[in-house]
């Protein structure tokens, strides 16, 4: 095992965290707690998983920098689009943050967030 291969791993668990948690919450929590306690218990577990997205988004970035440094990837489109829904996504959580019952802003991060993994696998192939 290199230092690339761990630098990936890294990457890769920070994006399945990020990704499998908005599937986990979209898909169970959601449904489940909804209007339990009037949404107390949901709120707290979005707040959670919002920490933890914090912590994946600055593992994706320092991982997704070093790799892209290393193999001189900076010039690739694909990287650029990936990049730009990157901000895009941040900027769509940000605004959810502030906005958590508009529910199109779910779908918008999600979709934005399985793109974003998508270009990853484009520009490794």
């Amino acid at each position: 095992m290199t230092l690339w291969n761990g630098i990936l791993w890294l990457h890769l668990l920070a994006m399945a965290f990020f990704v499998g948690g908005q599937l986990m919450l979209a898909a169970i929590l959601v449904p489940v707690l909804r209007g339990l306690d009037e949404g107390g218990p949901l709120r707290m577990a979005a707040r959670r998983f919002g920490y933890g997205t914090l912590g994946a988004f600055v593992v994706l970035i320092a991982t997704g920098s070093a790799m892209a440094s290393h193999q001189h990837k900076w010039g690739d489109s694909s990287l650029q689009v990936k990049l730009g829904l990157v901000v895009l996504v941040a900027v769509l959580i940000l605004l959810h943050m502030r906005r958590p019952r508009w529910h199109l802003l779910d779908a918008a991060i999600f979709v934005g967030s399985l793109a974003i993994v998508w270009l990853g696998i484009v520009i490794a192939g």
